[in-house]
């Protein structure tokens, strides 16, 4: 246990691999093309093969093929050992010494949460994760939404699918994050991503340490084809967030603690997508 946690703080500890694993962490338990980690990170693709490769070693990252792609996703098991080792070894098994307040406790309270949508854009996915938290969920949940690069309107194909299905968007607008990030505003219990861009960016730790997921989706906005093709991808993205979200609104949350809890939102990402 030593050795191998030696290991992985050695792997950690140069700035690039470990913006690699931050990455992927955020992704999580999304598997991310070596492309696609490049190009957010701003890496060569030599720099992010090297990166890869020693964090594999360290085994905090895992490697699978799909079709000629590699993918790369954080490995949490190899993640959950070093922090045990740490907990256990470094910190003599005393929260008092290492942990903060939030990692103590034991479940969350039965209560109103406050939910954030994240999305690039906030014009069409994001805005519909928000309306369909509010719309479903009765008093439980209070649910915003944001963009790290807000468009100024939303995209009216996103307004009329909800309008279609009964929302009421008079109250819809975008937001920067920013709104939510400031001494005044909400303290969140949980924060979505739901596109792999916002996931993508070293977005700061939000106050309170919420519960996070990435319920990643395709950007409909950027669909081509024809008039009823753009449409599809507009239900679709619609449908697949229903789904995470009615699954969501089911669970127990105030009977279970955060590591279970935390489970189960990463188990709601990898939920089928269909309208």
């Amino acid at each position: 246990m030593k050795t191998e946690s030696l290991n992985a703080l050695a792997a950690l500890a140069h700035s690039r691999r470990l913006d690699v694993f931050r990455l992927l962490m955020r992704r999580f338990p999304d598997a991310v093309p070596a492309g696609e980690i490049a190009l957010a990170l701003a890496l060569a693709p030599s720099t992010l093969s090297a990166a890869l490769s020693h964090l594999r070693s360290a085994g905090l990252v895992t490697q699978s093929r799909h079709g000629t792609s590699l993918l790369y996703a954080a490995d949490t098991e190899g993640a959950g050992r070093l922090l045990t080792f740490l907990w256990a070894d470094c910190c003599r098994g005393r929260p008092d010494l290492c942990l903060p307040t939030f990692l103590t406790e034991s479940d969350m309270a039965d209560r109103t949460y406050n939910v954030l949508f994240i999305c690039t854009g906030n014009s069409a996915r994001s805005i519909f994760a928000e309306t369909l938290l509010r719309d479903f969920a009765g008093d439980r949940f209070r649910a915003f939404s944001a963009g790290t690069n807000p468009y100024s309107e939303l995209n009216p194909q996103a307004l009329q699918v909800l309008r279609d299905k009964g929302h009421d968007v008079s109250d819809l607008r975008a937001k920067n994050v920013s709104e939510f990030q400031g001494a005044d505003a909400p303290q969140m219990d949980f924060v979505f991503t739901v596109c792999d861009r916002a996931a993508n960016e070293d977005c700061p730790p939000w106050p309170g340490q919420p519960m996070t997921g990435h319920w990643g989706q395709p950007d409909p906005v950027k669909a081509t084809g024809t008039e009823a093709e753009r449409q599809l991808a507009f239900q679709q993205v619609y449908g697949a967030l229903k789904n995470r979200i009615q699954s969501f609104t089911a669970l127990p949350i105030a009977t279970l603690d955060r590591e279970s809890l935390q489970i189960r939102i990463d188990d709601i990402a990898r939920t089928e997508d269909f309208a």
